[in-house]
C-alpha cells in the first residue's frame, strides 16, 4: 500500500484545487441527457448536427444491413485480413466528396494524430504548432523525432516570423505547420485563407489542419472550414473525426496519394491496430452522406452560435467563440465547477474545464452547441449565469 500513497496524494491534491475527474453513468434522448435522475439541456454534446440521436437514422440502417454483412469485429489490422470492403467504400466516399483526393481511416482522432506525425517527421524536419493543438496533436509531436516550436495562438504574424526565421536554414528539408480549424476550448478558428497564402510563399511548408470540429458544420456539404474557404486543395494533412457531427468513431486523413502509401507503410498505430469493426465502417458510410445534406441543420446551428455568443458578452463574460463550441471563462477552477454545479440545478448540463486542459486561471464552462437546441432555450440558461 506504501507504494500507492504517492498516487493517493496527487488524486488529494487534485480534488483540493477542484481538478478531479470522475467517470459519470447518464442516458441521453434527443436534446437531453439525465444523470441520477435528473433531466437536463445537453450542453456538453458533441452531437453538433443532431444525427447520433436521430432514431429513424438508426432504424434505416439497420434495415438495409444483411445479418451476413454485419461483422461486429474485424479480427485484425487491415494489412492483415481487417481490410473488408467497407473500408474501401467509406474512402472512396470520401475521395468523392473531396474533389478526388486520397482517404484513409483511422480507428480513433487520437490514433491518427499520434500516429502521422511521427510517421511523416524525421530529424530533419521542423514542426510550428499552435500553441493550443489538441493534446493528441501535442502527444504526436513529442513522439516524432522532429524538432518542434510552438507558435502563440492564432497569431499567423508570429508563424510568418519563425517561418522567416527556419526556412532558410539548410538543415530543415521541410517544414510542417500544425493547427486545427476550430479550435476545441476556445471555439475561435485559424484563418485558413491567410494561412495557406504564407504557405505558399514558403516552398518547405506543409500545412497539417485537424477539422475535428468543422467537419459536418462548416462549408455547404459540411466538409469543414476548408470547404467553406475553398482551400482543400491547398492542406497536404487534412484530418478530422467521424466521433462529432459524423455520428460515428474514427478518423480519416485527406492527402495526396504518395502520402496515403507511405503512411500505410509507416504509421505504426494504423499497422499494429486491429481495424474498426466493418459495421462501423458501413454506418460512418451511411451516416456521411445524410451529413452531406444536412444544410438546414448546419443553419440553425450558425444561428444559435452567434446568437450565444452575443448573448454572453452581453453577460459580461469574456468568450472567444466565432462558432458553436462557446467558452463561458469564470478563472478560477473551483468557481467554475461551483458555477457548472449551479447551473445544472437549473436544468443545463454545462462541464467545466479546468486546468491543465485549458491554461491556469482560465477555467471555464464549455457550452457545446446542437441543432436540437432551441434559442429560448439559451435564453433560460443566459439568464441562469
Amino acid at each position: 500500500m506504501a507504494l500507492l500513497d504517492h498516487y493517493a496524494q496527487q488524486l488529494d491534491q487534485l480534488k483540493q484545487s477542484g481538478n478531479l475527474r470522475q467517470f459519470v453513468a447518464n442516458q441521453q434522448q434527443g436534446a437531453t441527457i439525465q444523470i441520477t435522475g435528473q433531466q437536463m439541456l445537453n450542453l456538453s454534446s458533441n452531437d453538433y448536427l443532431g444525427l447520433a440521436a436521430n432514431v429513424e437514422l438508426r432504424e434505416e440502417f439497420l434495415q438495409q444491413q444483411p445479418v451476413e454483412r454485419c461483422y461486429f469485429s474485424s479480427s485484425s489490422s487491415r494489412l492483415l485480413t481487417g481490410n473488408y470492403e467497407e473500408y474501401e467504400q467509406l474512402e472512396a466516399s470520401l475521395s468523392q466528396a473531396f474533389y478526388g483526393r486520397s482517404a484513409l481511416l483511422f480507428n480513433s482522432g487520437y490514433h491518427m494524430n499520434i500516429g502521422i506525425l511521427p510517421a511523416i517527421c524525421d530529424s530533419r524536419t521542423l514542426i510550428l504548432a499552435d500553441k493550443l493543438v489538441h493534446a493528441s496533436m501535442i502527444d504526436g509531436i513529442r513522439l516524432s523525432v522532429a524538432k518542434y516550436v510552438r507558435y502563440r495562438h492564432n497569431d499567423l504574424q508570429h508563424l510568418e516570423q519563425l517561418l522567416l526565421k527556419y526556412h532558410a536554414n539548410d538543415d530543415i528539408e521541410r517544414i510542417v505547420v500544425v493547427t486545427e480549424s476550430i479550435f476545441s476550448m476556445d471555439g475561435d478558428e485559424t484563418d485558413l485563407d491567410a494561412l495557406v497564402q504564407i504557405k505558399r510563399r514558403f516552398g518547405k511548408v506543409m500545412l497539417y489542419v485537424d477539422e475535428a470540429h468543422a467537419i459536418g458544420v462548416r462549408g455547404e456539404q459540411g466538409l469543414g472550414c476548408a470547404e467553406q474557404y475553398q482551400v482543400i486543395n491547398e492542406i497536404d494533412f487534412l484530418v478530422g473525426t467521424f466521433g462529432k457531427a459524423v455520428a460515428s468513431i474514427g478518423g480519416y486523413l485527406i492527402c495526396d496519394p504518395i502520402i496515403r502509401s507511405y503512411l500505410i507503410n509507416t504509421m505504426r498505430p494504423l499497422i499494429f491496430s486491429t481495424a474498426l469493426p466493418p459495421l462501423s465502417i458501413a454506418w460512418t458510410n451511411f451516416i456521411w452522406k445524410k451529413m452531406l445534406t444536412a444544410q438546414k441543420q448546419r443553419q440553425h446551428l450558425q444561428q444559435i452560435s452567434n446568437y450565444l455568443q452575443n448573448s454572453i458578452i452581453q453577460k459580461g463574460y469574456s468568450s472567444p467563440s466565432t462558432s458553436h463550441i462557446v467558452p463561458v471563462i469564470i478563472g478560477e477552477s473551483q468557481a467554475a465547477v461551483n458555477m457548472s454545479k449551479y447551473v445544472q440545478t437549473n436544468g443545463f448540463y454545462a462541464m467545466p474545464v479546468r486546468p491543465p486542459t485549458v491554461p491556469q486561471h482560465s477555467a471555464r464552462l464549455r457550452i457545446s452547441l446542437t441543432s436540437l437546441i432551441q434559442i429560448d432555450e439559451l435564453d433560460r440558461l443566459v439568464a441562469c449565469l
